[in-house]
Formats: structure tokens, C-alpha cells, sequence
């Protein structure tokens, strides 16, 4: 009996090594998602590798953490038991909270763009909103457009290209992305950023959903293309623009000859832009008494 009894705990012991080993190798053999390096105010940064369930942080600090996701209403989320530390991250930007009440360890943080350059961040306090952009972009806090009604402008904050993106294309140098409110909105929708009578669609991108609508004119060899992505359910009705003005290539001389331009690639500005809108936060605006 006593022989059966150590057999026994033998096997026993061997699963229990044999459960350990394979725990530790799946967990060490589990294949990232993603590893990529935010940087944040103060010089800090965050060496995200993202996983299926967690993410493994290095943070600037000397600290090293695998920190479990959990559920989020918008973007990703991750945290400890207690929520005492809390990683966000939501398209290109990413911020940590630690304690309680929560308090901001690492702000404003975000991945370089396609060119490797940081991105800027724009906050106003006003509008309840914070955007990153590339730093050769133009801001203007004084944006307007009037193009839907000209006695009541749609304010804003509009970001021009540089002039090198257009230099030797046919891209106009204004073409921008505007991030504009509509306070008064019953509805936020698309269509009502648009003096066009265009009816939106409604698509989802990384956790948000958006109206949106397209117009598109023709006027003297010129082009005037627009997307507008309103964010459904935001107050004040907020949405971003992109506004693409271009001449027809074919107005141009042939290439070879005097004056010739290349056509600008319209896939990669759209997607330039679709890098800054997805950096777009939109808080509670404060009223001013």
C-alpha cells in the first residue's frame, strides 16, 4: 500500500512539473501583436508590446509590467487588479493613470508618423477636444467655414499642409483637416457640414463611430473634394474635415514640357489624415460663465 501510495504522489508530482513547464512556455512562446514606442510630456516614454489578452510595459521610469486587458468603451485598456494603474491607448496615442483618485503618470503620449517624425498635440479647453499633428502642418485656432451658411460660420481649428506636399503636384497648397462644432445640432450627422445635399453613412473605426458625408465640386480646371466624420452622439456635434483642393492633371502640360507636374498621391494624404483624426479626444468643453 505504501508502494501504490508513492507511485501516487510520483505522477502527481510529474503533472504538476509537467503543467508548470507548459504554463511557462505558452505564456513565453505567445506571439505579440504589436511593439511599438510612445513618446509623452517630459521626456517620457512607453515600450508597449501589445499581446492578445495584456500588454507588456517598459516604462521610461525603469519599471516593467504585464498588465491584463480589461473591458473599455472606447479604445484599449488595461489594468491591475485594483485599477491603482491603468494603460490607455486609443489608434496613435496612449496615457497612463496611477492611484486613487487617478492622476495622469504619463500624458499626451504618441507614435511617431510614417516619416518617423513625432507628432504635435493641440488641446482647447473650449472646444473639449486634443489632437496630435506632424509639426510641419499650419494651425489656425481661428478657423471658420462658411460654406453651409455664410451669417453663422462653423468654428473650429483647421491644420494646412505643408507647402512641400504640394510643391511639383497638382495639390493646392490650402488643402487641411479641421476639426469644427456644431453646438446647437440636434442631430450629429455628416450631412450638416455640408452645403451639399448628400445623405451620410455611418462606419465604426477603432471603437467610434462616425457620420459620414462626401461632396465634391468642379469650377474653373479646379477640384474641391470633401469628407466630413461626425462623431455620433458627441455634444457639441463635433466632426473633422478633410478638404482637398486640387487642378485637373490633365490642364497641366505633358510631362517633359514646361510648367509639367506629377499627380499627388491622393492615398496617402487621406491616409496622412486619417492618422490625425484617429488621434482626436473629445472631453466635456468648459462653459465659461
Amino acid at each position: 500500500m505504501n508502494r501504490t501510495f508513492t507511485i501516487i504522489v510520483i505522477i502527481i508530482g510529474i503533472l504538476i512539473i509537467a503543467g508548470g513547464a507548459w504554463y511557462v512556455f505558452s505564456q513565453k512562446s505567445e506571439t505579440p501583436i504589436s511593439q511599438v514606442t510612445f513618446t509623452c510630456d517630459a521626456g517620457k516614454t512607453i515600450e508597449a508590446t501589445v499581446y492578445k489578452s495584456k500588454v507588456s510595459l517598459v516604462l521610461s521610469d525603469g519599471r516593467k509590467l504585464d498588465v491584463p486587458q480589461v473591458v473599455s468603451g472606447s479604445g484599449a485598456r488595461y489594468a491591475n487588479k485594483d485599477e491603482s494603474f491603468v494603460f490607455w491607448n486609443k489608434g496613435n496615442t496612449a496615457f497612463i493613470t496611477e492611484g486613487a483618485p487617478a492622476v495622469q503618470t504619463f500624458s499626451n503620449c504618441v507614435l511617431p508618423d510614417a516619416s518617423g517624425n513625432v507628432l504635435q498635440t493641440y488641446a482647447s479647453s473650449t472646444m473639449g477636444i486634443s489632437v496630435q499633428y506632424p509639426k510641419d502642418y499650419t494651425l489656425n485656432e481661428g478657423y471658420t467655414n462658411d460654406s453651409v451658411n455664410p451669417k453663422k460660420p462653423i468654428h473650429g481649428v483647421s491644420l494646412t499642409i505643408p507647402g512641400t506636399m504640394a510643391t511639383g503636384t497638382n495639390l493646392s497648397a490650402d488643402t487641411r483637416i479641421s476639426v469644427e462644432q456644431l453646438p446647437n445640432a440636434k442631430i450629429c450627422s455628416g450631412d450638416i457640414f455640408l452645403a451639399a445635399n448628400v445623405k451620410a453613412q455611418k462606419i465604426t473605426e477603432n471603437g467610434t463611430d462616425y457620420s459620414v458625408a462626401t461632396s465634391s465640386e468642379a469650377a474653373a480646371g479646379n477640384r474641391y473634394e470633401e469628407s466630413v466624420y461626425a462623431i455620433v452622439g458627441s455634444k457639441p456635434c463635433t466632426a473633422v474635415r478633410y478638404f482637398v483642393h486640387y487642378g485637373a492633371i490633365e490642364n497641366y502640360p505633358k510631362a517633359g514640357e514646361s510648367g509639367a507636374v506629377t499627380e499627388f498621391d491622393k492615398n496617402a494624404l487621406v491616409s496622412a489624415f486619417d492618422t490625425i483624426r484617429h488621434t482626436l479626444v473629445v472631453t466635456q468643453p468648459t462653459v465659461t460663465p
